[in-house]
């Protein structure tokens, strides 16, 4: 028994693929996912001790729980090229993006620092398993999972964020500061975006286990009070209706390719004789407009697909390898009914009613059902395992895992 006294790392579980969404769950201090939703998401603030009570009940046994990742393990992450880092100082503030070397990374003794690692989930098992807790939320808002890493006094100065967030305290201990004052504006002096009139109105102080959860422009300040402070952050996009429009009617005028009847001439035998040629004709708008309703373009559901396709893109770092040795597609299948077929850690699948997408691609349209079948469970589970499956050589299953989109359990 003496080995549970020693500090360890916490493992955290992978959440189960039906989230109990009306029973009350620790990690939003007693209250459910439909209660939090409801009364605190995209609302307003919640603190809530002992998230993750098994810091708490280790500390109660005398015993203590390290952070999943420790801090040598994590400060490596730095030194990669495909991990996206960013290295924070202040007094005074300064700015830098890595990859870095080990020599530009201060040490974990020394104050005012902080080490910002993008999407974690794609680098770890274990912050992949923290992501799978907040399921009950659409993936399409989900952003990545950040973990910063600091010495004391460390931070990012006061600042606000046009997204949700999930603060979690994972080592050491950081100071929060918040406000919802209206005044939103940013010191032009300084090379980060740091609030020019901060004033605090509520201050905690977080402890391992501890969760902060922050709807979008609430401002906030983070002070590490312990050397070697991590704490993990669970970010929610929020894009624009600019952004999502525009990409849709990009991917809409795209479809129109696969249209032959738009390559039809316009024709205007009822045409007749103007005092305005200046004009753009009543006839051609009359017959643009009939398209537009025969197409049903003037309607959303012409423009759901490529706004799904678009949230479906992995994000701009994203990586992928394709298998060093491929398997035929006869070994893929029969490989199927043995281990689980999982997606890559940087891809995104997302659904639209039946039709599935990922990675920016439509995976579904004019695939068998059997195949279309496989996708849905893909989209909905993040994982698929069956016993037989009959597909052609060449279905959009098998080209995602050639393409490194799919890969099969270790």
């Amino acid at each position: 028994m003496t080995s549970f006294y020693l500090s360890k790392p916490y493992e955290p579980p992978r959440a189960p693929s039906k989230l109990p969404l009306g029973e009350p769950w620790a990690l939003f201090g007693g209250i459910s996912p439909d209660q939090f939703m409801a009364r605190y998401w995209h609302k307003k603030p919640l603190l809530i001790r002992r998230a993750i009570p098994a810091f708490a009940l280790s500390a109660n046994k005398g015993g203590s729980l390290d952070s999943p990742i420790p801090t040598k393990e994590l400060l490596k992450f730095a030194l990669q090229d495909e991990v996206e880092a960013r290295l924070v100082k202040a007094n005074p503030w300064s700015f830098d993006s890595g990859p870095f070397s080990k020599r530009a990374i201060p040490s974990i003794n020394k104050p005012d620092w902080t080490l910002l690692l993008q999407g974690m989930e794609a680098h770890h098992p274990a912050a992949a398993n923290i992501l799978s807790w907040f399921r009950f939320i659409p993936d399409t808002r989900l952003d990545d999972l950040m973990i910063s890493i600091a010495g004391i006094g460390g931070g990012v100065g006061p600042h606000f964020d046009s997204y949700d967030v999930f603060l979690i305290q994972m080592s050491g201990r950081r100071q929060w500061k918040i406000s919802e004052q209206k005044d939103l504006s940013l010191n032009p002096n300084l090379p980060l975006k740091i609030l020019r009139n901060f004033k605090p109105e509520r201050e905690w102080t977080l402890e391992p286990g501890d969760m902060l959860y922050l709807p979008p422009h609430v401002a906030h300040d983070g002070i590490a009070l312990d050397a070697g402070c991590q704490t993990w952050s669970v970010g929610f996009r929020s894009p624009s209706f600019k952004e999502l429009l525009q990409e849709g009617l990009w991917r809409l005028a795209e479809s129109l390719e696969n249209i032959p009847a738009l390559e039809s001439k316009f024709a205007d035998p009822k045409q007749g004789a103007t005092h305005s040629a200046e004009q753009l004709p009543e006839e051609l708008i009359k017959q643009l407009d009939s398209k537009l309703k025969e197409l049903k373009l003037d309607k959303i559901d012409g423009f759901l697909p490529g706004i799904t396709a678009y949230l479906s893109e992995p994000k701009q770092q994203a990586l992928f390898d394709a298998p060093d040795t491929p398997l035929k597609p006869n070994a893929f299948l029969r490989k199927l009914g043995a281990s689980r077929l999982l997606p890559h850690p940087q891809t995104r699948i997302l659904s639209l009613g039946k039709q599935v997408y990922c990675n920016g691609e439509s995976m579904t349209q004019g695939q068998a059902p059997a195949i279309l079948s496989a996708w849905q469970t893909l989209s909905a589970h993040k994982e698929l395992r069956v016993g037989r499956l009959k597909q052609p050589d060449q279905s959009s299953l098998y080209e995602a895992y050639l393409a490194g989109w799919l890969v099969f359990e270790h």
